[in-house]
């Protein structure tokens, strides 16, 4: 990949982002299906400076020599209203990408948040501050300002591979990278999960069972599972 700078990314409509903001990322990562959402789903590794962090908003990539954060402050610039920053330098905890100074500014210009592979530091300054920032390790080890990199490319990152314009997802439970192509159908499996959850917590309200409602005695009969009425010790 050669040095390059992109300064725009394909735009999803305003109002699938703003129908996924109301969505936890279990109920996105299980609307997206056993496949693709396994596939769009970071590593745990990747946490949130603070538990309430919460993002959801389209991704401006940075890649960063490690060590080296100068295309970050390039997506930064690059980033509108709403954008979150996503940056790696292959993961490696050498040369914190991430600190309060851009995290201000970050809150300054409106953005969404960011997702770090590599290293964030100042996490209380960044608490204080509200912004959302998650990222996969906390160092303060100082960052030079050479490159190369690459800014708006696809990069890969906490094991997934994240294109210019993804929506991301990300929440104290984890980062869900959202290809626009499966957004519609995650929201709407998402929101009927989200429905038949409400009603399930009625009906046990009303006394029915976890094991009732999700009807596993068909799942533990065709696992040939058996079930004895008396203690273990008094098996013969």
């Amino acid at each position: 990949m050669k040095p390059i700078i992109y300064n725009k990314i394909p735009r999803i409509d305003p109002v699938l982002v703003e129908r996924a903001r109301s969505i936890s990322v279990a109920d996105l990562h299980e609307g997206l299906g056993g496949i693709v959402g396994r596939q769009c789903l970071m590593l745990p590794a990747m946490r949130p400076m603070f538990p309430q962090a919460r993002i959801c908003g389209q991704a401006i990539t940075s890649y960063n020599y490690p060590g080296d954060n100068l295309m970050l402050h390039v997506a930064a610039k690059v980033a509108e209203e709403g954008d979150v920053v996503v940056a790696t330098n292959g993961g490696s905890a050498q040369g914190a990408l991430w600190g309060d100074m851009i995290t201000f500014y970050a809150k300054l210009k409106g953005l969404g948040g960011a997702v770090i592979d590599g290293a964030a530091r100042d996490s209380s300054r960044i608490s204080e501050l509200d912004f959302p920032v998650f990222s996969t390790a906390i160092s303060v080890s100082h960052p030079e300002k050479r490159g190369p990199g690459a800014v708006n490319v696809p990069i890969v990152m906490a094991g997934v591979t994240v294109h210019p314009g993804d929506l991301i997802c990300a929440d104290a439970d984890g980062v869900l990278v959202i290809p626009p192509k499966h957004l519609e159908a995650a929201l709407s499996n998402a929101e009927a999960r989200a429905a038949k959850e409400s009603a399930f917590r009625e009906e046990l309200k009303a006394g029915k069972t976890m094991f009732e409602l999700l009807n596993l005695q068909a799942d533990l009969d065709q696992a040939g599972v058996q079930c004895v009425d008396h203690c273990w010790s008094e098996q013969g």
